[in-house]
């Protein structure tokens, strides 16, 4: 009988340069498969019904800050799911948590559908679909490091990574021009079509497993209790600590997003080229994601961290000289570049310091703070860049970045020398 791959995806007796396993490995793993496709389905039915969202409530009021508002609440409850219901995917078999969650979103998502429906009604069932996709976020990330062994797990989320920026992408474009074909309602019907295929798609893809075995004398999972132990899990442990400091003040590289159209008019570049400057990060997000998991051994990645997160802020600094359109988007694509592969690393090296038993609402607490964070950094971008000027304000954010990134970047360090986070390949099979 021929030697079957080791633990970390490669085969015994092969030559260094040969080890690395292609992107495309976690494929040949049927439940990642699943768990993929089900995510496809969902991210571009998301993007379907943004667009479909904004133009319903555009078209009934007229108003801008309604349309507004209304994409904000696409966003907002999860930062409130992600720290009450995240304990959901510790309490119950992830795969339940996965399956019901998307039928309950399907059904919320229709109801949406409806004609008439009331405006206030439709912001209360959108919170609630929201709300419902914080236990699905985190009975993911939980069961993935079940799903790929060893190094398998980081080149997972580098697939997920890549997948879910093109998918946005795709998705707004195709959701306009669909929405545009057909009315905002049988969009979302659409929309909740996704979810309910992604439900089949789960149900019929992962293997039934048990619920996670909460440690002796642990509360029981759940509400507002569970989310308190969830802060303390990460605040009492100098990895995760660490990590999520890394983490959560990612939203300072993202400024430059969301400011693209003030600085592009600072510039003097026109509104064409706003669409290049939004898209410069998620592409450098893509070729980042791919060239940290090809080309760097799983033993130096998590020693990377820090470095990678410093280096994310520096070339954003430029932009407080106003560089022309081409210079912007390499500066701006470095940056995502970066930003991408350390923050992917740090969740893989903090779910793995995390016992399966309490995984899922640490991802949930973990989750939640990154969108905080985004959003404080972005009203404080918005705010500085009112005050002084979009270019200003970038580089002001991308400083704080980089002294708060140096302070994570110690804290890591310092808690990976007392206890190191297994590498890739230290990390057993799991797969059930």
């Amino acid at each position: 009988m021929s030697e079957g791959p080791s633990p970390n995806g490669r085969r015994p007796g092969t030559p260094a340069a040969e080890e690395q396993p292609r992107l495309s490995a976690v494929f040949g793993i049927g439940e990642f498969r699943a768990i993929w496709l089900a995510d496809l389905l969902s991210i571009m039915g998301d993007q379907l019904a943004r667009v479909a969202l904004a133009v319903l409530v555009y078209g009934r009021t007229g108003s801008a800050a309604w349309a507004a508002a209304t994409y904000a609440l696409t966003f907002l409850p999860a930062i409130v799911g992600g720290v009450t219901l995240s304990g959901l995917a510790d309490r119950y078999p992830r795969r339940v948590v996965l399956v019901v969650s998307d039928l309950v979103r399907a059904v919320l998502v229709a109801v949406m559908a409806l004609p008439g429906l009331p405006l206030p009604v439709l912001c209360a069932v959108l919170v609630a679909v929201v709300l419902f996709g914080a236990p699905h976020t985190a009975a993911r990330g939980a069961l993935l490091p079940e799903l790929l062994p060893g190094d398998l797990y980081e080149r997972g989320l580098a697939v997920s990574q890549i997948t879910s920026q093109t998918a946005q992408v795709v998705g707004f474009a195709a959701g306009g021009l669909l929405v545009a074909a057909v009315s905002p309602s049988t969009a979302l019907l659409l929309d909740a079509a996704t979810f309910l295929l992604a439900a089949v798609v789960l149900r019929l893809g992962l293997t039934r497993r048990p619920r996670p075995v909460r440690p002796a004398g642990a509360p029981a999972a759940g509400g507002l209790r569970d989310a308190v132990a969830g802060i303390a899990d990460i605040a009492t442990d100098p990895r995760r600590r660490a990590l999520v400091i890394l983490v959560w003040m990612v939203g300072l590289y993202v400024v430059p997003e969301a400011l693209a159209a003030p600085y592009a008019d600072e510039i003097g570049a026109g509104t064409a080229v706003v669409g290049l400057l939004m898209a410069a990060d998620p592409l450098g997000s893509v070729l980042g994601a791919w060239l940290f998991v090809r080309f760097v051994s799983p033993r130096r990645r998590a020693r990377l961290v820090g470095v990678l997160a410093i280096a994310a802020g520096l070339p954003l600094l430029l932009t407080a000289l106003r560089p022309g359109v081409p210079l912007t988007l390499l500066l701006w694509g470095l940056s995502g570049m970066a930003s991408t592969a350390y923050v992917m690393q740090a969740q893989a090296s903090f779910v793995r310091a995390t016992p399966d038993a309490i995984r899922g609402r640490a991802i949930g607490v973990a989750a939640s703070g990154i969108i905080a964070g985004q959003g404080v950094a972005v009203l404080l971008g918005g705010v500085l860049a009112d005050v002084w000027s979009p270019s200003t304000s970038i580089a002001v954010c991308a400083g704080i970045g980089v002294a708060t990134a140096a302070v994570g970047a110690v804290a890591w360090r310092r808690a990976s020398r007392h206890r190191e986070v297994p590498d890739a390949a230290a990390i057993p099979p799991t797969i059930v």
